[in-house]
This record gives C-alpha cells, sequence and structure tokens, in this order.
C-alpha cells in the first residue's frame, strides 16, 4: 500500500493553522498532507465536504480530526479509500448520538459559560444561531500551554461554529469498520479528558494521553501529536503477516 495522504481536521473556533507544527512535522517524515477548511456550518454538510476531500486523494486517506473535527470524521470515515482514523482531543459520536448528548454524560466544562452566541440570516430564510469564545476566555480555556500573545491573536482569529452542529446527530461511526487511534489532552477545559477518554474506549482507538495538555494540543505539543499520526500512518501500511 503506498504511503497515506494525512487529511487534518480542524475544530471549532479555530482553522487549518492550528496544524502548523503537524504539518512540519509530517513533512520531515514525508507524509503527504492536506489541511482543508472545515466549514462548522453542520455536522452532515462539514462530513461531505471532508469525505469529498477525501474521495479525490489518488490513494489511501487517514484522517485526523481535533476536537469537533473528530466527530466530522467520525461521519466522514466511511468513504472508500480512508484507512485510519486519528483523533486529537476530540469529540467521538456513536452513529445517531448528537455532540450534545455526548458531552451531556459528563460534568460540564467552562465551555458553555465561555460562549458569546449571536443570530444570523440562515441560507433559504430563517436564522442561525453562531457561537465563538470569548476573547477575554479562550486563552484560559482553550490554549492555556500555549503563550499569552499566541493565544491573543487566536482569540481574535476563531471562526464561528453553527450551534446546531451540537444537536445533528451522527448519520454514521466509521471507527466501528476502520483502524482508529486518540490522542486525550489531560487538561483540556473545553471537551474535557473524560468525554476524550470514553470516546476513544468506546471506539477500541490506541489511546495516548498527554498530561496538562490543554485543547490547543495541536498546536502547543506537535511533535506528540504528529507522532501519533505516524503511528497511524504506519499501522494501515505495514504489510499483512504470512
Amino acid at each position: 500500500m503506498p504511503t497515506p495522504t494525512v487529511v487534518l481536521v480542524h475544530g471549532a473556533f479555530t482553522d487549518s493553522a492550528i496544524w502548523f507544527g503537524v504539518i512540519a512535522e509530517l513533512h520531515s517524515h514525508g507524509i503527504p498532507v492536506v489541511a482543508p477548511p472545515n466549514p462548522l456550518r453542520g455536522l452532515a454538510s462539514d462530513a461531505a465536504h471532508i469525505a469529498s476531500v477525501a474521495a479525490r486523494i489518488d490513494g489511501p486517506a487517514v484522517l485526523v480530526g481535533h476536537a469537533y473535527g473528530g466527530a466530522v470524521i467520525t461521519v466522514a470515515g466511511t468513504t472508500d479509500n480512508v484507512a485510519g482514523l486519528v483523533y486529537v482531543a476530540a469529540l467521538v459520536p456513536e452513529e445517531g448520538e448528537s455532540l450534545g448528548e455526548l458531552q451531556g454524560r459528563f460534568p460540564a466544562t467552562e465551555l458553555g459559560s465561555s460562549l458569546r452566541r449571536w443570530t444570523d440570516g440562515a441560507p433559504g430564510g430563517g436564522e442561525a444561531v453562531e457561537v465563538v469564545l470569548t476573547e477575554e476566555a479562550f486563552p484560559a480555556v482553550f490554549a492555556a500551554d500555549v503563550s499569552a500573545p499566541v493565544a491573543r491573536v487566536l482569540a481574535c482569529c476563531q471562526r464561528p461554529l453553527a450551534a446546531a452542529s451540537l444537536t445533528e446527530r451522527a448519520t454514521a461511526a466509521a471507527w466501528r469498520t476502520r483502524p482508529s487511534w486518540a490522542l486525550v489532552a489531560g487538561a483540556d477545559r473545553v471537551i474535557g479528558p473524560d468525554a476524550e477518554r470514553f470516546g476513544a474506549e468506546r471506539a477500541g482507538a490506541r489511546v495516548v494521553e498527554i498530561d496538562g495538555a490543554s485543547h490547543a494540543v495541536a498546536l502547543s505539543r506537535p511533535t506528540a501529536v504528529a507522532r501519533l499520526v505516524r503511528d497511524a500512518v504506519h499501522a494501515v501500511t505495514r504489510p499483512p503477516r504470512r
């Protein structure tokens, strides 16, 4: 099997720049990478977009999802050429489960009290609720182990999430048919390590936990994240035993 292309899928309140260090690490090991924008408009439509990105790759793909991106790859990962899934401080839903239901199994994090909400017009009429973290809360809640100047920049560059994404039910659970890996951020104040651990264990993922890592672990610990992705890439390209 040729070396899979890694597809890095960011989560809410950020963009593909959160993968900067991870991309550099993977490139240094000769692993091809794409980091498409995640539209953050809704679970079904976001997953369809990422599935289309994966389907255009000539050869196998490994999908890597951070945070809400974990839910996106859970649905998109049923695409034929997807060989594996990697969850990074991520939500890992079951088919038919919403993210709100999944997080509701665990004590509330600081996310709910740190959101700023507003209403915009939705395509085709109607209204849509958008959410971001307040700039005051962002550094401590999202990026506690990132330098203060960088965290402030991230806070003012946020991309909003359509709130409906949290109530949409996952239409598939690709981890049932694909091998998976997961990194639990031990000091995550957005999702919470218990929720990350639960989803990873339910999916039968090979789990790595990093004590003290914030939700922004892809940015603050890129070497560790890239190492886990490389493990997944090597595992799915290893020839079968005779």
